[in-house]
């Protein structure tokens, strides 16, 4: 039974992908414009500081040291989730959201 689901979901998937596939056969695609968006100041410097911490040798560091960093990270992580610079989507939401797609 849940072989034959597979199989079904399978397919209805190739048929939704397939046809997006078959209609881009086009020989010069327009060129695409890269888009700048400038990072606010605020978002920089805490990037700037992730990449601080991922390039340091933390071979020589004390574990307290190291769960610092940790907790560091962990929090301007946080804080870059919270300035609302993305949309996050679960992985349920886009299973029934194609689901929902598939049926309507």
């Amino acid at each position: 039974m849940k072989k034959t689901v597979l199989l079904v979901f399978v397919c209805m998937l190739s048929m939704v992908v397939m046809p997006t596939t078959a209609m881009t056969t086009e020989n010069n695609p327009a060129p695409i414009t890269a888009v700048t968006e400038e990072i606010p100041a605020g978002v920089k410097v805490l990037l700037d500081r992730i990449d601080e911490i991922k390039a340091m040798d933390k071979r020589g560091l004390e574990r307290s040291e190291r769960r610092a960093l940790r907790k560091e990270v962990r929090a301007i992580k946080k804080d870059l989730r919270a300035s609302g610079n993305g949309v996050y989507i679960s992985s349920g939401a886009i299973i029934i959201i194609l689901l929902l797609i598939i049926i309507l």
